[in-house]
């Protein structure tokens, strides 16, 4: 069975966003890219809300001349994505489905048959996904900034209990913390 992360990009009190939906604060050095893209070289699938979405479809047309830059648009260009949306007519990526609703069996049944690790992106689907007890790890990437409001990457109302598997610090002071949502105590 694939595994299906959650990883985000937060400012150290745990938002995603600013209360003004901006999160400008939190693009990665090259460091910290270099090692988000060998994260997300073995994501075969991409699991998306809308907002999320329109986030990374400029990926797809990406042709930065920045190395880490473009390794990272190739490596999303070539796993499969699913949006999640009531508001959208269609999307407008290729290797992209759209779906109506986030259905728990029907992402159960997705990873039972995926032969890659799955990836679900944006707090509310992945609060969602979480919920449903549906991530298996939690990847983090703290900032060294305090917002103060905002976008929460975690949702109000889950407890669990976590393994944490992984850590690093970069040189620029954001902080990978890698956990497993099973066998925690």
């Amino acid at each position: 069975m694939a595994e299906l992360i959650y990883a985000m990009i937060a400012s150290l009190d745990g938002y995603v966003a600013d209360e003004h939906g901006k999160f400008d604060w939190a693009a990665p050095d090259e460091q910290v890219h270099a090692f988000v893209n060998d994260l997300e070289r073995a994501v075969g699938t991409h699991l998306y809300g809308r907002r999320m979405h329109e986030v990374m479809i400029p990926w797809e047309t990406m042709d930065d001349p920045a190395p880490v830059m473009r390794d990272y648009a190739e490596i999303w260009r070539a796993a499969d994505k699913v949006v999640y949306s009531k508001s959208l007519e269609t999307v407008s990526t290729p290797r992209t489905r759209l779906e109506r609703d986030f259905d728990p069996d029907a992402v159960r049944q997705l990873k039972e048959t995926a032969l890659q690790p799955l990836s679900i992106g944006g707090p509310t689907l992945a609060a969602e996904a979480l919920r449903a007890g549906l991530v298996d790890e939690c990847h983090l990437f703290l900032n060294p900034v305090v917002v103060g409001a905002g976008t929460a990457a975690l949702p109000d109302g889950v407890r669990m209990g976590l393994q944490l598997l992984d850590e690093r610090r970069f040189d620029g002071g954001v902080v990978y913390l890698r956990y497993s949502t099973r066998g925690a105590p």
